[in-house]
């Protein structure tokens, strides 16, 4: 398997329609390994979108990886994955493909900037571009990854807590939050009313925020 080559994403953008995907993922439930492959070709560029979004919950390790290179190990995790389990919609495939992307994410933090990580003792100052306000700060709220290792341990509890979270509040918080979804646009994927959406999504904020203490990323 050489998994999804991101350099093809942009030429496969069309091609990555629910029929397709559909069609792909009822042949893997019937036995057709080969599938595995067709799935991760056809899904490319939203695979990619999707690794560059959770890859910005990672600002830290965005200075050492590339969005290509994590989704390409994401990619091979996944294929793995998909020879044991086999999701019945494109809603459940890209569900997985996320929990491997942030699997892949956490071992990348890990790695980096645990107790003897190599960016744990980098000392750099932070680029300053036109991206910085006039007092230095970022602009935008992507959430940064600290190399302290309490405040690692606390963001891949977050991760691990959000993950185990009731099956209908996990659900919307994946589209939401991981995937980048609108509450309109989760709300006709999951075939429920907006109003349904946005009280899944304050309910597992809240049950996230009681379980972390208060201490929920922005």
């Amino acid at each position: 398997m050489r998994g999804a080559d991101p350099r093809r994403c942009s030429e496969l953008a069309g091609m990555s329609d629910t029929t397709l995907l559909q069609s792909q993922l009822d042949r893997l439930r019937a036995g057709d390994l080969a599938a595995r492959d067709e799935l991760l070709t056809r899904a490319c560029a939203r695979l990619e979108q999707l690794t560059r979004k959770m890859l910005g919950h990672f600002a830290r390790v965005r200075r050492w990886e590339e969005t290509a290179d994590v989704m390409q190990n994401a990619a091979l995790r996944l294929y793995r994955t998909l020879a044991e389990v086999q999701p019945a919609t494109p809603t459940d495939f890209f569900r997985l493909a996320a929990l491997n992307i942030r699997r892949e994410l956490l071992d990348l933090a890990k790695h980096y900037f645990g107790a003897r990580g190599l960016g744990a003792n980098y000392a750099s100052a932070e680029r300053r571009d036109d991206s910085t306000s006039q007092t230095g700060g970022p602009v935008g709220g992507a959430p940064d990854l600290t190399h302290e290792p309490s405040e690692l341990a606390a963001w891949s509890e977050f991760h691990e807590r959000a993950g185990q979270l009731p099956d209908e509040e996990r659900e919307v918080f994946d589209l939401l939050w991981y995937q980048g979804l609108t509450q309109e646009e989760a709300a006709q994927l999951l075939a429920v009313s907006e109003r349904t959406v946005k009280r899944r999504w304050q309910s597992a904020r809240l049950q996230l925020f009681e379980a972390l203490g208060g201490n929920l990323p922005e």
